[in-house]
């Protein structure tokens, strides 16, 4: 579920951290600017695990600022496929289940990948499994809150970075913004309870 990933970046150190240790200062930084972010390709950035290599500092006229090209390792929540997770429901929709690990929100698991049979019911916002016994038919509700265990069944990055306004864009705007994607999404199939 989570990996190491070597890193290389140039740290910006400010001119008021010089009185602390260099690692400390870097290490701020870096999470600073890395943690709770995705890489795209990568996964979700955690925190630092530790520094591997530190380069020469440079001092650039009219900056005052060290720039310190540094080596590291950064711990990355990037599950394998096949990976047993178990979550929180977060809630239901017609897409699927969509699942919360407390850190990490975009996992859904969607209609065709839930225990069959399945129905979404529209007044109680909930996907119901139809479980069959000797006795007869019951439901069983996936409401908000409850643990479920999940496989990791795919996964999708998508390049949110900043672009410039297409010309209709720039045109029209006044009219709706255009849905917000997440950058990495998981994509799970329902795993039957112990």
């Amino acid at each position: 579920m989570f990996v190491l990933v070597e890193m290389v970046d140039t740290v910006r150190i400010p001119p008021w951290q010089f009185e602390r240790k260099l690692n400390d200062s870097i290490a701020e930084e870096l999470n600073k600017k890395l943690a709770n972010k995705v890489m795209y390709n990568v996964g979700l950035c955690i925190c630092l695990f530790d520094i591997t290599k530190l380069e020469d500092a440079y001092v650039f006229p009219g900056d005052g600022a060290s720039h310190t090209k540094v080596h590291f390792r950064y711990v990355v929540f990037h599950p394998f496929l096949d990976e047993i997770l178990i979550g929180k429901i977060k809630g239901c929709s017609p897409e699927g289940v969509h699942v919360s690990l407390g850190f990490f929100d975009d996992i859904l698991i969607p209609p065709e990948s839930l225990q069959q049979p399945a129905k979404f019911d529209e007044a109680e916002q909930v996907w119901v499994w139809e479980y069959e016994t000797e006795e007869g038919a019951h439901d069983l509700y996936m409401d908000t809150g409850e643990e479920i265990r999940f496989r990791v069944v795919d996964e999708s990055f998508v390049d949110t970075s900043p672009t410039g306004p297409s010309s209709a864009e720039a045109m029209s705007s006044s009219e709706e913004l255009p849905k917000k994607e997440a950058p990495y999404t998981l994509v799970g199939l329902r795993c039957r309870a112990k």
